[in-house]
């Protein structure tokens, strides 16, 4: 890879069709911007017993403020980025990331839980700006290099989902719950300048209305099988993951009487999964997608059976935290790669269909979670887990049967 400069980092666009080579600072760059601005979507999940009672929300509503995030995550993926195929790209950057910094600092303030439920939506909305970033790399990127580059950018990303939580719980510690999202705020209008100052633009070739470009997105999924195989396969797996991560504080805290600093040292060591990113990159340039894939769906749900052992205790989970997140990372990357490679002209829709899934299939997994959990105890919730991935593993072993 070239080395970095000045001149590398401020190149002044990027043709929709011809892909340039990105420096290592930028990757760098990109990575830190994914992680920054996912974040967004998990600061109130460690803190919502903090938030609800300051703003009058009843115990029992206070799981709104992570499902309506998500909630707008996922409109944001399938009606907003879709716009980075039609529109500028560094311009709806820039605008979604000062976007979420306001509706930041509208939960920071708020008093009543009406204005901080719809903050809530709307940075779930806003946060989107994410998935036309790892797009615009993969035009950036030569072909020869692409899996790596995106792999690189990815791990970024998952780093954001994973430290987010014990980021929210130590700031919460010193500033309260609400200098955790006013911090959040400056850090995304940081983040917006130096988009302006270091990324190219790139307009894209696609010239049609609003209407038929949303929808082409449902178009391209029942165009291509791959996609849809891609996001089941990644769905399942991150529905796995959301369950897993909606329970294990709770049991850590119940059941092994980890304080939330310790869920929070416990989060940072589940973040060691990040590695999978890099590797998956350039597993899949050297052409082992497929076994890589395999290994993915068989890992994380013998992952998540170790975190059933009796016995293991709380290192158990600990392995299983590390192994689940690995995988999914791996099969992330690995797929994003696949889906990106049908449609030069058409990643960002490609990308959206793809990461509705995923947070669709996560959502469904966190909703999940803390019902069969109080019913049934932490034996039979892990199983069901391990369940998602396994049936990703099954479709994946009969399509594999069915095409040779």
């Amino acid at each position: 890879m070239p080395a970095s400069s000045p001149h590398t980092l401020a190149s002044p666009s990027v043709p929709a069709d011809a892909p340039s080579t990105l420096s290592k600072a930028l990757v760098v760059f990109l990575a830190f911007c994914c992680g920054a601005v996912v974040a967004n979507l998990y600061y109130a999940q460690p803190v919502v017993e903090l938030i609800a009672p300051s703003i009058g929300l009843s115990p029992e509503h206070a799981s709104l403020i992570v499902s309506l995030t998500q909630l707008g995550y996922a409109a944001g993926l399938l009606f907003l980025v879709p716009l980075a195929d039609l529109m500028e790209n560094k311009r709806l950057v820039i605008g979604f990331t000062l976007a979420v910094s306001l509706f930041l600092v509208a939960a920071a303030s708020a008093t009543t839980p009406s204005v901080f439920l719809v903050a809530s939506l709307m940075i779930g909305l806003t946060s989107v700006a994410v998935q036309i970033l790892v797009p615009l790399a993969a035009h950036m990127a030569p072909e020869s290099s692409r899996g790596r580059m995106v792999g690189n950018i990815m791990s970024g990303l998952l780093l954001g989902i994973l430290l987010a939580r014990p980021v929210s719980s130590l700031l919460s510690e010193y500033l309260g719950w609400r200098g955790v999202f006013y911090s959040a705020a400056v850090l995304m209008v940081v983040i917006a300048a130096l988009v302006a100052a270091l990324l190219p633009q790139r307009q894209p070739n696609h010239h049609t209305t609003y209407a038929r470009l949303i929808g082409s997105v449902f178009s391209l999924a029942r165009r291509y099988g791959v996609l849809r195989e891609r996001s089941l396969y990644q769905a399942l797996l991150f529905a796995s993951f959301s369950f897993f991560w909606t329970i294990v504080p709770i049991e850590l805290i119940r059941h092994y009487g980890f304080s939330q600093n310790g869920v929070a040292l416990f989060a940072l060591a589940g973040a060691v999964g990040a590695i999978a990113a890099p590797i998956a990159g350039r597993l899949a340039d050297a052409g082992h997608g497929r076994i890589s894939t395999l290994l993915a769906l068989v890992l994380a749900p013998v992952a998540l059976l170790i975190g059933g052992v009796p016995g293991l205790g709380y290192l158990g989970l600990v392995a299983a935290a590390i192994a689940l997140d690995f995988a999914v990372q791996l099969n992330l990357v690995l797929g994003q790669r696949e889906v990106y490679a049908l449609d030069p002209n058409s990643r960002a829709r490609l990308n959206a269909v793809f990461m509705t899934s995923v947070f669709v299939g996560g959502a469904l997994g966190s909703l999940l979670a803390s019902p069969i959990y109080e019913h049934f105890g932490w034996v039979t919730t892990i199983l069901c887990a391990a369940a998602m991935p396994a049936l990703a593993l099954l479709v994946f072993l009969m399509k594999k049967i069915s095409r040779p």
